[in-house]
């Protein structure tokens, strides 16, 4: 994989672009329509659901960090997954990650008991159920990796290249590392979906989504799906987007500078029975994150050795760590995925995905790494 100039495409997209007054920060384009240069003579664009300059040009940075071909700017992840869909057909089957986003899970169960498409859920790490799964010929083969919570890896290569042999689609859910860390299409995959909330915007202040296909084929397409079922992105939010990736490669990386530094306390802290990170050599999938991605990232998951009324004391006792659903911003969060990313799924396959009561997960922000550490200590003495 080549990450060459990533920062630099992050740091100049749209920068100087303006040929009206030169404005080296693009302008943001309010407008909700656009005027006809005559009768039957559209312009460039004509309504702001299916054409806005802010939202393009944020579209095509995505597409230029992802490596891809074509961007398309949604407003939230959840459209941006939702939008995906609108390239299978009743009957197509879709297989998913059994450890997906709560939030994913809840889409496409829904959607499949509506009659949208077929659904198969398997875990992708045991080989014999994904070939199983394969062997339906499936339409598309949805991917997260690191997933979330637990930050479990696939090996995305190797995923692409059997879904290929039987000419399904592979889309890579890119959220937890962002092209900063890791490029999907690259790797393979046909297509890729961002949470732009997240670490690409970097400032908890914008929910959007992004769908990056490898072709203009498949750009055609979801271009076209997103006017026709409106699920495009607001320009403002696009601006603010646009002005977060800018400084996504510095942030990155204290975001992993900090995690590190923390997955090393928790690690050896009595009261934590686990730590996931794919930054640590005990990781089961450390040598694959090595191999596909460009560092470890900001997420981390641990377990509490606590009842669930420790859990609770724990997360009472923090101040910098806020209790909140999300990720990817500057400021650390904390999560209880099971009552709360993940309460969409019921008790049966949230423990399947090896979602427990006393897991909690981190956004590590960038906050000066002794207060963290400091934080999580005085969380700790609570329930000593």
């Amino acid at each position: 994989m080549s990450h060459d100039k990533t920062a630099t495409t992050a740091v100049r997209a749209g920068i100087d672009s303006d040929t009206q007054h030169g404005a080296v920060v693009p302008p943001i384009y309010l407008t909700s329509t656009y005027s006809f240069a005559g009768f039957d003579e559209k312009r460039q664009f004509d309504y702001s659901r299916s054409g806005n300059p802010t939202r393009n040009m944020l579209g095509a940075a995505m597409a230029d960090l992802e490596k891809g071909a074509h961007g398309v700017v949604t407003a939230c992840g959840t459209a941006a997954c939702h939008l995906a869909t609108m390239l299978l057909d009743a009957g197509d089957l879709l297989v998913i990650p059994h450890d997906c986003y709560g939030g994913t899970y809840r889409l496409f169960t829904n959607l499949a008991a509506k009659g949208h498409f077929r659904l198969e859920i398997v875990d992708q790490h045991d080989e014999v159920a994904l070939a199983k799964a394969l062997a339906q010929k499936p339409k598309m083969v949805w991917v997260e990796s690191p997933s979330n919570p637990l930050m479990r890896l696939v090996d995305i290569a190797k995923i692409s290249e059997l879904s290929h042999q039987v000419d399904a689609l592979v889309v890579v859910d890119n959220t937890f590392m962002s092209p900063a860390l890791q490029q999907p299409l690259t790797l393979g995959a046909d297509l890729v979906v961002h949470s732009t909330t997240k670490f690409v915007n970097g400032h908890s202040d914008v929910v959007g989504g992004c769908l990056i296909a490898k072709s203009e084929e498949i750009g055609e397409q979801i271009a076209w799906w997103s006017n026709c079922i409106g699920v495009t992105g607001a320009p403002f939010d696009s601006y603010l987007t646009l002005r977060g990736i800018r400084t996504l490669l510095p942030r990155i990386r204290q975001h992993e500078e900090n995690a590190k530094v923390l997955v090393e306390v928790l690690g050896q802290h009595p009261k934590v029975s686990a730590v996931h990170y794919p930054g640590l050599e005990s990781h089961p999938s450390h040598e694959l994150a090595k191999r596909q991605q460009f560092g470890f990232g900001g997420m981390v998951a641990f377990e509490l050795d606590a009842s669930l009324k420790e859990v609770k004391e724990f997360l009472a006792a923090l101040k910098l760590f806020c209790l909140a659903e999300s990720l990817g911003g500057v400021e650390s969060l904390i999560a209880h995925p099971a009552t709360m990313t993940h309460a969409a799924m019921d008790e049966s396959a949230r423990l399947a995905a090896g979602i427990t009561d006393n897991l909690l997960r981190l956004s590590v922000g960038i906050e000066h790494v002794d207060d963290l550490k400091a934080d999580l200590d005085a969380a700790f003495a609570a329930i000593a």
